[in-house]
């Protein structure tokens, strides 16, 4: 199995002076969870080079034993620090790809052009896509082969404006990830404020918040192995 893994390439948190980026245990916890199936792992950024990592996701309450795992692996952090170009990678060439969240991909994955023909590319090859927390934004502006909407019509889920209040950064983000999801036609469901859930429609897996992180890798790695 060879997974694309896509971090955002944003650091600031709109026009609050703070940093932003991915969150470590959105990575962190999928990476493991595909690593020790064994699948071949490639990361790439906008960018390319070291994506931003979120400082929130760095404080002890954040902590899980996925990020632990991390802290202490000296190959992946080479590995992240080393993130290849976006524009440089090819859905032919991997099985599926994976977006971790953090709100940075609020910013750059949107709108980006190379990350937008990479999932419309996976899609329409019949290879899955996962995506969890913020990390659906990457789905806005992606088109199914018919010119509508890739999210609509589809069951997802997505970060909530519930979880968005609880962290105070309501008035912070450029949209309302779970309203923008709305709006394409997407069939929008949540679970209580970070409670692990997860969504999945045919080839399109998501997950809600940092819990549902290695759930949605786990659905990611059976709906591989259904495919062979």
């Amino acid at each position: 199995m060879k997974i694309l893994m896509v971090l955002t390439s944003h650091s600031e948190l709109g026009n609050t002076g703070k940093k932003t980026g991915f969150w470590i245990e959105e990575f962190a916890a999928p990476y493991y969870v595909l690593a020790d199936a064994g699948a071949k792992i490639t990361i790439a950024s906008p960018k390319g080079g070291q994506p931003p990592v979120d400082p929130k996701s760095e404080e002890p309450g954040a902590q899980t034993a996925a990020t632990k795992r991390f802290f202490s692996d000296v190959n992946a952090i080479e590995l992240v620090a080393n993130s290849v170009k976006l524009n440089s990678v090819h859905h032919a060439d991997y099985d599926a790809v994976f977006y971790p969240g953090g709100h940075g991909p609020l910013w750059d994955l949107v709108n980006d052009k190379h990350s937008i023909a990479l999932i419309e590319g996976f899609y329409n090859t019949q290879k899955p896509i996962s995506f969890v927390c913020h990390a659906p934004a990457a789905l806005i502006n992606t088109k199914a082969e018919n010119g509508e909407p890739l999210v609509k019509g589809k069951r997802l889920t997505a970060f909530s404006n519930t979880e968005e209040e609880e962290v105070g950064l309501t008035a912070v983000v450029p949209f309302s990830l779970e309203y923008e999801l709305l709006k394409n036609g997407a069939h929008y469901f949540k679970a209580n404020n970070w409670n692990s859930f997860t969504e999945q429609d045919g080839l399109l897996i998501t997950g809600q918040n940092p819990a549902s992180s290695e759930a949605v890798a786990e659905l990611l790695l059976k709906t591989l192995m259904g495919n062979q």
